[in-house]
């Protein structure tokens, strides 16, 4: 059987192909092949640049060129040709070694291979290749659907600014607020939490077998090599970990993680949500010309793009806990681990690229049924005995809370004729019985 999307797997590179094909250029195998050949290209020709005397003027601009162009021009065909390699090697970033050595060769440059992965160990090129290649992938493939939902969000918070709606605390009726508020809060905690994430380093191991430099210094041990090494990973706009074993330590790849699965979550609850409040018919959703809502039901137009951004939210964040509990355990300076969990990053990234995608198709059929939203305000006149209650506290009424708590929980409906009632039994003054009966679920809203 070939692999294609019908016989896929993981519906990623199945169902959802059409949707997450970018991120292979980010977190495939084939990707993880281009990084590395990048990272030790840049590496030797940062070597050529720190001023050892075996590199001096042995690498024209022409020649830079050329090399830059191995990762820059990367094929399919080249990941393959090196993944022969590795089936002599058994090694993976010996492959690439290799595969860079056979390149250099075709434009004379065969007198500096050794200079290739020079005092380097596998996970040099691996924890530099991998978060390089997460930073790239978050930008180009996560980033702008998460900026593209909260654009949709500011859109519907400012259209909607002055709709009065029923708020629901512990799913009761309670004090009305505005539909575009409402959505003001979701924006505001996406903000924040993207703003947490932008803080967060994309972390970086480059020290030798150890994380001492050890090769680096006894071959040139006046050189500065942890300077080099920090300038070097700077320049790929990473930060380099100082002190590590052979790998990285990813406490700060478990930050990114978790800050992702935060906003997941955020989205999980806007999912919900609105999943209510389309249960509730507050919002109807646009109709797709030939779409099915059930095999049974014709009526039914369901909100499946909420739930099916809901399972795949669950599906990234369950990866992300994972990997966060993982990756920081490692047993003295290195075990193999890591290498085979490393390789999942990518996931559920993609699940929530999934989520997103559908998120933003859900919001874009939201069609806002005011008649429906009106009509639960005007059968709920019992939210604004906190109003009422509240304006005889600040008058000195004796015990109002206790009154307006026997007007609406005597089984009753509460309606304006009946708060109008209550409200010219009062002992006040005219002018604040005016004042209570001028309140209505429709302005007691507050900012």
């Amino acid at each position: 059987m070939q692999l294609n999307t019908l016989t896929a797997i993981s519906p990623i590179d199945g169902r959802y192909r059409t949707q997450t094909e970018q991120l292979a250029n980010y977190f495939s195998e084939y990707a993880l092949i281009k990084y590395r050949v990048q990272i030790e290209i840049e590496y030797l020709l940062a070597l050529a640049d720190s001023g050892i005397e075996q590199l001096k003027g042995k690498i024209n601009n022409e020649q830079k060129t050329a090399l830059r162009n191995i990762y820059n021009n990367f094929s399919e065909a080249a990941a393959t040709r090196i993944k022969d390699i590795e089936k002599t090697t058994n090694h993976d970033v010996k492959a690439v070694e290799y595969y860079i050595k056979e390149e250099v060769e075709k434009f004379g440059l065969s007198n500096i291979s050794e200079f290739i992965h020079f005092g380097l160990t596998s996970q040099d090129v691996n924890n530099t290749a991998i978060p390089l290649s997460l930073k790239e992938g978050i930008y180009e493939c996560w980033s702008k659907p998460i900026t593209e939902v909260i654009q949709k969000l500011k859109s519907f918070a400012h259209e909607w600014a002055d709709i009065p709606m029923l708020a629901r605390t512990h799913g009761q009726p309670a004090s009305p607020t505005k539909l575009g508020k409402e959505f003001l809060v979701y924006i505001e905690r996406l903000e924040n939490q993207l703003a947490l994430l932008k803080q967060i380093p994309y972390p970086a191991k480059f020290g030798g077998a150890t994380g001492n430099l050890n090769a680096h210094y006894i071959a040139y041990p006046k050189n500065d090599w942890v300077k080099f090494a920090n300038t070097f990973v700077e320049t790929l706009g990473l930060k380099r970990m100082q002190h590590t074993t052979q790998i990285e330590h990813y406490d700060y790849l478990g930050a990114i993680f978790d800050n992702i699965k935060r906003i997941n979550i955020i989205y999980i609850d806007l999912c919900q949500d609105i999943w209510l409040y389309i249960s509730s018919e507050y919002f109807k959703q646009k109709l797709k010309e030939g779409e099915v809502g059930s095999s049974a039901m014709p009526h039914k137009v369901n909100p499946i793009d909420f739930e099916n951004a809901e399972g795949n939210l669950g599906m990234a964040n369950s990866m992300f806990e994972f990997l966060t509990r993982k990756l920081p355990v490692s047993r003295l300076q290195r075990d193999l681990t890591d290498s085979t969990v490393l390789r999942n990053t990518g996931v559920p990234i993609a699940h929530s690229v999934i989520a997103l995608k559908s998120i933003i198709k859900g919001l874009d059929k939201l069609i806002i049924n005011k008649d429906k939203i009106h009509e639960d305000l005007d059968n709920n006149w019992a939210v604004v005995a906190e109003a009422i209650q509240t304006i005889l506290r600040r008058e000195g009424y004796p015990k109002p809370y206790e009154a307006l708590k026997a007007l609406t929980r005597n089984n009753e409906k509460v309606t304006q004729e009946t708060l109008v009632v209550f409200i010219n039994g009062l002992e006040v003054n005219d002018g604040i019985k005016e004042e209570l009966k001028s309140i209505t679920p429709f302005n007691y809203t507050g900012v």
